[in-house]
């Protein structure tokens, strides 16, 4: 099949017969007489082994697919809870004053620790990887997230009788539920893209992040269909006990099964417990460069790019100084040192400015995005509806509001797969205007698209407008991290030439990844301390929209001005 064929190895340069080698084993240099060969030639008949080595092969469709499905489950299980976390927390009673805190807590606690997980994956020497063991261990926690959210009220109700301590300990547990899991779905982010940049090479790096695209897209789309089926009359239903249960079993099911295929769909290859190349066997990189097809590449890339590059001298030496150079570092201990929350915040605060701006961007567009997915059904039910939450449960006006509320959901649905398409769109776009064009042209769609909506709330324009939402949400997806790949690729270009910044060399793919996904949470924690008292002072959510407008036109400016443009 197709589908799931090997990777294709990268040609390889090997030695010619007759030439003879530097202290790297299999490093070619051919022989030289006075006077027949420049010390430039030295270098370029060594340049593609020595350089070639560290790339990565080229990844199948399958398997770049296969790599994606975690975004299709995560996504799954975020439109599940977009969809019921209202229902449920007050269903078991808790107070409208308190609701703030559940949108407040896991944001906090992810941007003070997001940092510390992308900086450990990044010298993390588990045997399995460098990625996989931080991914598994995040999607456990989400798994137990979900279930304490879904099934917290109907375990309490079980276990206690009283009805006071039953009401106060579900509480408790279906808070803990939700922070659980949305601490652990918005870390997970940040490995899962630092994984991918690890195991694919340059153009499979742009190609994985257009299905992850694709994959999160359609993702949301089951689940915000899934969530707007009558489960409770159902067969299904009965069998299970509730509607949250069917909901539960069909979210579980999804993460794990997604899960496992992630975390087996491309091989890492670890870094040696020690930090030094000389652990590994003296054929290795003969092994990895004839190889390729049968051993996925990993976070060796890392490894010996900062092994190796540093000690690379400029190409005005001979290619004799240039391998035993290699050679000599490659005995050297590792001098990295594992990042602590004071050095991994200095180096986030301290990184070059064209990460800084990416970074404020960044920002800029998840609060514009947060600001209307958050409150939509809200808005939904009450401007487009004119229904009234604190109406009585059998009057017009609050059967208007559910009715507003469940059409908000099939809004939502449209913006999942209005975001699965514009993945493929993107593509054709990037050869005419570039990751920047793109960049602008999400944000300004998306503003455009929600200041009409605010403009004109009805029925039949919000839901038209409703597949803006996907633009946004592709582009908040994918093109910020095609950058980084760009700007990680440029610098690594520039080390090798001897031109780059030897203090940018400690930072890795996971902290940078891992400074970008602290911009979702910083924005959550604007949004959710922000926005209802702006509500609040202004009487009416349609607030809601035209802030989400304005955030994001800001960032359209702000692309224009400062984000760098890159070929």
């Amino acid at each position: 099949m197709t589908l799931l064929t090997e990777d294709q190895p990268q040609p390889c340069r090997l030695p010619e017969p007759g030439t003879r080698t530097t202290g790297l084993d299999h490093y070619s240099v051919e022989s030289v007489d006075s006077g027949e060969s420049t010390k430039e030639d030295y270098l370029d008949s060594m340049e593609p082994v020595v350089f070639g080595v560290v790339e990565p092969p080229r990844r199948s469709r399958g398997r770049l697919l296969l790599h994606g499905m975690v975004m299709f489950g995560r996504e799954f299980c975020y439109a599940v809870e977009a969809a019921f976390v209202t229902p449920v927390l007050l269903s078991v009673g808790l107070p409208q004053s308190l609701y703030s805190l559940v949108w407040l807590i896991s944001p906090i606690l992810g941007f003070l620790l997001q940092p510390i997980i992308g900086s450990a994956s990044d010298y993390c020497r588990s045997s399995w990887g460098r990625r996989r063991p931080y991914i598994l261990s995040l999607g456990i926690m989400m798994l137990m997230g979900l279930t304490l959210f879904l099934n917290g009220d109907a375990v309490v109700s079980a276990l206690v009788q009283d009805r006071s301590l039953k009401r106060i300990w579900a509480i408790v547990i279906v808070m803990f539920g939700v922070v659980l899991f949305d601490f652990a779905a918005d870390f997970i982010d940040g490995p899962v893209k630092a994984y991918l940049f690890d195991v694919c090479s340059y153009i499979d790096k742009e190609r994985g992040l257009h299905y992850h695209a694709l994959l999160t897209g359609l993702g949301g789309a089951f689940g915000y269909l899934v969530g707007a089926m009558d489960w409770g009359h159902s067969s299904l239903g009965r069998l299970l006990g509730s509607e949250y249960q069917v909901i539960y079993f069909f979210s579980a099911l999804t993460w794990t099964v997604f899960l496992i295929v992630h975390l087996f769909s491309i091989p890492e290859i670890p870094l040696s417990k020690d930090g030094s190349l000389d652990s590994l066997p003296p054929n290795a990189l003969l092994l990895l460069i004839t190889h390729c097809s049968s051993g996925g590449y990993g976070s060796l890339h890392d490894s010996m790019s900062k092994e190796l590059e540093p000690d690379l001298q400029p190409r005005s030496f001979s290619a004799l100084m240039e391998a035993n150079s290699v050679t000599s570092s490659s005995k050297q201990p590792n001098k990295e040192k594992r990042m602590t929350l004071k050095s991994c915040l200095l180096a986030m605060i301290n990184m070059p400015s064209h990460y800084r701006c990416l970074c404020v961007t960044h920002l800029l567009g998840w609060t514009a995005f947060l600001c209307n997915m958050l409150f939509f059904t809200d808005f939904m039910g009450q401007i487009v509806y004119k229904g009234n939450p604190y109406a009585d449960h059998n009057s017009t006006a609050y059967e208007r509001y559910e009715r507003g509320v469940e059409i908000g959901c099939w809004g939502l649905c449209i913006n999942a797969v209005s975001s699965a398409l514009y993945s493929y769109v993107q593509r054709l776009l990037l050869p005419f205007i570039g990751l920047k064009g793109l960049y602008f042209v999400g944000y300004f769609v998306f503003g455009l698209g929600t200041s009409l909506i605010g403009l004109f709330p009805n029925i039949t324009t919000t839901l038209i407008l409703c597949s803006v939402f996907g633009v946004m949400s592709s582009t908040l997806y994918t093109i910020p991290f095609n950058l980084i790949s760009e700007y990680h690729r440029e610098e690594e270009v520039q080390r090798k030439l001897g031109t780059g910044n030897p203090a940018g060399q400690d930072r890795g793919t996971g902290v940078d990844c891992a400074a970008l996904t602290c911009m979702v949470q910083l924005a959550q924690i604007i949004v959710g301390a922000g926005l209802g008292a702006l509500v609040n002072m202004a009487g009416s959510v349609i607030v809601v929209v035209l802030s989400a407008s304005t955030m994001s036109l800001l960032g359209c400016l702000f692309i224009a001005l400062f984000i760098r443009y890159v070929e």
